[in-house]
């Protein structure tokens, strides 16, 4: 990558032992005062992104998701219903913003998305018209907006779909042709969910920084933690259904 070099000497983060969801929050400094950073939550679906940024002490002024079910849970969630289709958004009318946040559909990059494909004779990767090319909604926003930066999201497999030719075409929009300074790590959840859950992200500068992302504790919490001790009959199977 262009910046490696610049990022050698750094400091290695240090294996942390216990997620703090009380960090305190970051404030942009403008003209000596400090401000909220403002994101935008595209590919919103229930509201992960928006959770840990406003934790973060970020402020949300735009929200957008085709999925009539996720914007219910939403906007229950947060008080505000997403917009629908990113195609039907003009670019102008999206507020203007400090950090971009997307976890655009993985459906056409996964393993099981695209086996799936396949045995349907569908197209995947960016050849699926209805979801894989959702990658240049995102850079049409960046390059319109010029947010200082960026978080996006997907299955680990865009690393190699297309046999790596896929994530090429992404990582040379966001550097070359957008001009941003990215970084990007494989990260599996297991330290916060019961499961191996593995997604890559991207992190983005307009402005080079350096960043490294954190070593997440080892173990996180087990299944049996977060089940219902005493849950209704109809959620049991059947003796039928077990054997």
């Amino acid at each position: 990558m262009a910046n490696r070099k610049k990022i050698t000497s750094a400091k290695k983060h240090k294996r942390i032992d216990v997620l703090r969801e009380d960090s305190p929050p970051y404030h942009a400094n403008g003209n000596g005062a400090h401000r909220k950073l403002k994101f935008i939550d595209l590919f919103c679906g229930i509201g992960g992104f928006r959770i840990a940024f406003e934790r973060a002490g970020c402020e949300c002024v735009f929200s957008s998701d085709w999925d009539k079910h996720s914007q219910v849970t939403y906007e229950a969630n947060f008080g505000e219903k997403p917009h629908g289709d990113i195609h039907q958004v003009a670019v102008a009318d999206i507020p203007p913003h400090d950090i971009l946040c997307g976890g655009f559909p993985c459906q056409p990059f996964s393993i099981a998305g695209v086996s799936k494909k396949l045995s349907l004779g569908l197209k995947h990767g960016f050849e699926d018209k209805k979801q894989g090319n959702l990658f240049f909604e995102i850079a049409n926003i960046i390059e319109f907006h010029q947010a200082a930066a960026f978080v996006l999201e997907n299955v680990k497999n865009l690393k190699n779909h297309d046999e790596g030719r896929t994530f090429e075409i992404i990582y040379n929009t966001l550097t070359e042709a957008l001009g941003y300074t990215v970084y990007y790590k494989i990260i599996d959840a297991q330290s916060v969910v019961p499961q191996h859950r593995e997604r890559i992200f991207l992190v983005g500068f307009k402005d080079w920084r350096y960043f490294e992302f954190p070593e997440f504790p080892a173990e996180g919490p087990k299944l049996a933690s977060i089940l219902d001790p005493n849950p209704p009959d109809k959620y049991t199977l059947t003796d039928h259904l077990w054997n």
